[in-house]
């Protein structure tokens, strides 16, 4: 990973990767990054990934009722980040399903890795049930991918 990104982030070998640098705020009393804004940050990225591949969520509800929830989310903290790390967030799609979507996160300091996370995500419509991808998203997300190999949800 190169160390300097523009600041909407960038795609490299298959994977999205965003800047974040800690602030005051984003530090518990011990002066560490909060537990929980790991997922804040994780949560950027992703919107970020999306806006870059050409989705932006709020025309995308609009336009087909299609919203996303995490339904699972697992996260392994491995080490500290402290005030004005500079941090990335690294994205991939492992995973893609009719109306779900399969991601793995870590956050890094330089060459270490702080903290590991798989999410799954549905999409759901405007009534909260599951709604298919649309074909333009099905793409968009898929082309994250042109350098890496990912498993469709229905070859599992």
């Amino acid at each position: 990973m190169s160390p300097i990104l523009p600041r909407d982030g960038r795609v490299e070998a298959g994977a999205y990767l965003y800047p974040v640098r800690v602030y005051y705020e984003d530090t518990d009393a011990a002066g560490l990054v909060y537990y929980a804004n790991y997922l804040k940050f994780a949560e950027r990225a992703r919107t970020e990934m999306l806006r870059r591949l050409g989705v932006e969520q709020e025309r995308l509800r609009a336009e087909t009722g299609l919203g996303f929830v995490v339904r699972r989310c697992s996260v392994d903290y491995l080490l500290p980040a402290r005030l004005d790390d500079d941090l990335v967030v690294l994205t991939r799609l492992a995973g893609l399903g009719a109306a779900t979507l399969d991601i793995e996160q870590e956050v890094h300091r330089g060459a270490a890795t702080l903290v590991r996370l798989s999410l799954a995500i549905a999409a759901v419509g405007r009534n909260g049930r599951p709604q298919r991808l649309p074909p333009t998203l099905r793409a968009a997300l898929l082309s994250l991918n042109e350098t890496t190999k990912m498993v469709t949800a229905h070859a599992r």
